[in-house]
């Protein structure tokens, strides 16, 4: 019999110990509530950033859906402006007729919102000018665009096609004379 009593005492403190296993992992419902509160309110999150970004990328779509039609006429503008330039001297109706093409088409651009990119005698600007060539000019300062081979244009707020330009650089005398007052100015200082 004290085997049966022993036995049962183990099983008992077996239980026992069960019973307060359980106990420790049932969650209080306050806890379980807190945690489906937080996953909530991190889901509601996400799914708002994510109907945010949809709605600026519709956005987006919308106001520069058009680009790739504006870029592709580009070349039509460039091709009316040669022919023009070479039939300079003329005023054959022709002539006239291109012209008249080249500004309605102009007009209709900028009414879409495309408008050419500033370049001669502007400071050079990397983000809307690309350099094809660099000038020697004493008579200009220093990086400013003296020659526009291929007309930019801009897209809203974006770059459509950047300008073709040359720049100028400081002639070879004057950046020697650059050297020599920097140098005499650093001896200066020491």
């Amino acid at each position: 019999m004290e085997e049966k009593e022993v036995l049962e005492k183990k099983e008992g403190e077996v239980l026992d110990a069960d019973a307060t296993a359980a106990k420790e992992e049932i969650p209080s419902p306050e806890a379980e509530l807190a945690e489906l509160k937080d996953r909530y309110v991190r889901l509601y999150a996400e799914f708002d950033n994510y109907r945010k970004r949809l709605q600026k990328e519709k956005e987006e779509l919308t106001k520069y859906g058009n680009e790739s039609l504006l870029d592709a006429l580009l070349p039509v503008i460039d091709n009316l402006e040669m022919a023009l330039k070479h039939a300079a001297d003329t005023t054959d109706g022709l002539v006239q007729g291109v012209e008249i093409t080249l500004r309605e088409l102009l007009r209709v651009l900028e009414k879409f919102g495309v408008t050419p990119i500033p370049a001669a005698g502007r400071a050079f600007d990397p983000a809307v000018h690309h350099a094809m060539s660099q000038v020697e000019r004493a008579d200009v300062a220093h990086h400013t665009v003296v020659e526009e081979f291929r007309k930019g244009y801009t897209y809203g707020d974006r770059v459509l096609r950047p300008s073709l330009v040359a720049v100028s650089k400081k002639t070879s005398c004057d950046a020697s004379k650059h050297a020599t007052t920097d140098n005499q100015e650093g001896l200066k200082e020491e």
